[in-house]
């Protein structure tokens, strides 16, 4: 019979603890600019400080927090530069991924973005923040995924993580997740009938329409998010309930 050792159980609880605190952030529990300690985490969390620390340090290596000397810890403030570079990293892969998807044939195409279409164009549309940012994530990597490139995938991946927190600010607003519905299926339309400069123009603006939002961004409208998520989903306890 396989035992666990102490070691690995150590390193899954912290793996634990690692994912409680990005949702976290992603889930604007913890805002941009927010302090915290150590043993704040831990007495919500339920555990010791050794996995808090452990789970801080992996996320301060991703750029998500960052020790402050002598007074805890704080979610890192937004770079704005730095985000609008991912947003255009963003659009030259995406666009790259349109136009091999346009150089398939119809049919292909159709077998590789059926889920979508359904989702987006024939299924009845949801009103809900959180699930649409994630349908929304989905969306943009079948795109990518459709071209089978590997590496391509990855890339979006990392980028898709990266940007989260930001995107989802996007569908905090009801006009934001109905002009989403209207513009996705507007660039399937295109890709599906092989207008490839129609559907890169329509991803391009597309795209840049999150990328013009991220400097509007405040700490007034992240907390307003905060309510909003708070409001629809009832997670005031994330953390404290996050492990269980």
């Amino acid at each position: 019979m396989l035992s666990t050792s102490p070691t690995a159980g150590r390193e899954a609880l912290a793996a634990k603890v690692y994912q409680a605190v990005k949702q976290a952030i992603f889930d604007f529990q913890l805002l941009p600019g927010e302090r915290f300690s150590e043993n704040e985490l831990a007495q919500q969390l339920q555990v010791s400080r050794t996995p808090v620390r452990q789970a801080l340090f992996n996320l301060e290596r991703e750029g998500y927090v960052e020790v402050m000397f002598r007074s805890g810890w704080q979610v890192k403030a937004f770079d704005f530069d730095y985000f609008e570079e991912l947003y255009d990293l963003r659009i030259v892969l995406e666009c790259e991924a349109v136009r091999r998807l346009c150089a398939m044939s119809s049919a292909d195409c159709h077998t590789a973005l059926a889920a979508e279409h359904q989702f987006w164009a024939e299924n009845e549309p949801l009103t809900h923040g959180k699930p649409v940012a994630l349908a929304d994530e989905a969306f943009h990597r079948a795109l990518v995924a459709a071209t089978a490139n590997r590496q391509f995938l990855l890339l979006h991946t990392e980028l898709t993580e990266k940007l989260s927190i930001i995107r989802r600010l996007d569908f905090t607003r009801d006009d934001r997740i109905q002009a989403t519905y209207q513009q996705h299926r507007a660039i399937l339309q295109a890709i599906f009938a092989q207008r490839c400069e129609q559907a890169l123009r329509l991803l391009t603006l597309h795209i840049s329409e999150s990328k013009s939002a991220v400097r509007e961004i405040t700490l007034h409208r992240l907390h307003q998010a905060r309510m909003t998520l708070q409001a629809s989903e009832g997670n005031k306890a994330v953390l404290r309930t996050s492990l269980r």
